[in-house]
């Protein structure tokens, strides 16, 4: 794996932002728009999984990025759980549940790989070296 400098250079962060961007936009209208609850639950979801990448990059030690990682891929799940909510409230339809659900799922299963890789390496950030 390349050196990475800065959290926005990471794949996973990069794809997050896009599903942030487009749970802003498919929340943001008709009946979704009124569901206050749903909405600002399903877009707090989407900004932890970002937000949480960021902060375990930034706290320079593999072991706390590992934690911060699991909270994001916890957040993939809460996400897809508020999709179904939406499909079952008629405020998404089908097709689009099927490509969120499936962006949502493929962004989990890049931070499993992360933590898989980062629980093999020998790498242990910033912190930990003399």
């Amino acid at each position: 794996m390349a050196t990475i400098e800065k959290f926005e250079e990471i794949e996973v962060w990069k794809k997050a932002r896009e599903l942030t961007s487009e749970i802003y936009t498919i929340s943001n209208r008709g009946a979704f728009l009124k569901d206050y609850g749903l909405r600002d639950q399903i877009r707090r979801a989407c900004i932890s999984i970002m937000a949480n990448i960021a902060e375990g990059f930034e706290r320079g030690g593999t072991g706390e990025f590992l934690q911060f990682l699991g909270i994001a891929k916890g957040s993939t799940g809460e996400v897809r759980t508020h999709l179904y909510i939406g499909l079952d409230q008629g405020y998404i339809n089908k097709e689009m549940f099927e490509r969120l659900y499936n962006f949502t799922n493929e962004i989990g299963g890049m931070v499993g790989r992360l933590m898989n890789y980062l629980r093999k390496t020998k790498i242990k950030g910033v912190k930990y070296k003399p």
